[in-house]
């Protein structure tokens, strides 16, 4: 890569990570000193993270968190990491944060009808998020993140929502979300860091902005897959660092125009476009098995496949 083109994304990384810091972490800190909202939960710092094997499973947990492809190659099947959805390693608020994942579960998931355990949900991360496979429950690597979770939600409450947990609420946009308008707000607003094509940028060989779409993206069974939700994450915490700057319609039209793209296919196809969208997708929220420029989205004839892992699977036992 052209070092000034490294040194440029450095610094933009550099300058949007200290804003979000600031608006997500001091910012709210110094309104509650002040008598404003309650601040949100803040996770006990890295430093705290005890000695011995449980905290070299916190660690190991981050550091699958931080780089998920290079610590769990087996079962990632794109470029994504957990943190380029969940913010700051999983710790900012606004943006779904582990610690108030951990106390959430478990839970019943109308997505595959049963309660989870918080296991289990890590498992359809990797297979929808990083499009890939699901580890093995008790897979090192999910006790890993568990262990993880488990630090970062340390004085937490189970079983209630705590401030700043999930994604906050956005309002239905004024006029219909437009695949056009969003298309603009791409690309004066997203296409710095995310490129003109979507498909992220990377500098020596570690992606710095994720793909948003793609081959190296996540597939049609993520739940950013859904307009509402990633309205709702655009609004609250893109660009990054300048979360809430979007309006509301900008943030439903540029979500629509993302999800309106090519990604890899959903791992519950049935081999049929209608049959998929019906079972999985019968929502106005999903794009999938519904036309935009020209072509059908999920059609397999343009869709890239699924659970495409970077390293073979380890042969069980």
């Amino acid at each position: 890569m052209n070092p000034r083109k490294l040194v440029i994304l450095a610094v933009i990384a550099a300058a949007a990570t200290a804003r979000f810091l600031w608006i997500t972490t001091l910012a709210p800190a110094l309104a509650s000193e002040a008598g404003g909202a309650p601040s949100p939960f803040v996770s006990p710092p890295e430093s705290s993270i005890p000695s011995g094997k449980f905290g070299d499973a916190v660690r190991l947990g981050e550091q699958v968190f931080r780089e998920t492809a290079t610590f769990a190659p087996e079962f990632t099947g794109n470029q994504l990491s957990c943190s380029n959805c969940h913010l700051d390693a999983g710790r900012m608020s606004g943006a779904a944060p582990m610690w108030g994942a951990y106390v959430s579960y478990p839970e019943y998931r109308s997505k595959n009808d049963h309660v989870n355990s918080f296991e289990e949900r890590l498992q359809e991360c990797f297979l929808y998020s990083m499009n890939g496979r699901k580890p093995k429950l008790g897979d090192p690597v999910l006790v890993a993140l568990e262990s993880y979770a488990y630090f970062l939600a340390k004085g937490l409450p189970t079983g209630e929502r705590a401030p700043g947990s999930g994604l906050p609420p956005l309002a239905m946009p004024a006029q219909p979300a437009d695949y056009g308008r969003g298309a603009q707000v791409f690309a004066q607003k997203c296409a710095s860091c995310h490129g003109p094509q979507g498909l992220g940028q990377s500098a020596d060989g570690k992606v710095v902005f994720p793909p948003l779409w793609g081959p190296q993206s996540f597939n049609w069974g993520a739940g950013m897959a859904s307009i509402k939700t990633a309205a709702e994450f655009i609004h609250a915490n893109m660009p990054l660092g300048q979360g809430g700057s979007l309006s509301v319609q900008e943030a439903w039209d540029v979500a629509t125009y993302v999800d309106s793209q090519i990604r890899p296919q959903d791992p519950r196809f049935t081999g049929n476009i209608q049959d998929t969208r019906n079972k999985f997708h019968d929502t106005p929220f999903s794009m999938y098995g519904q036309a935009a420029n020209g072509i059908v989205l999920g059609d397999p004839a343009t869709t890239p496949a699924s659970g495409k892992v970077q390293s073979p699977a380890p042969s069980d036992p």
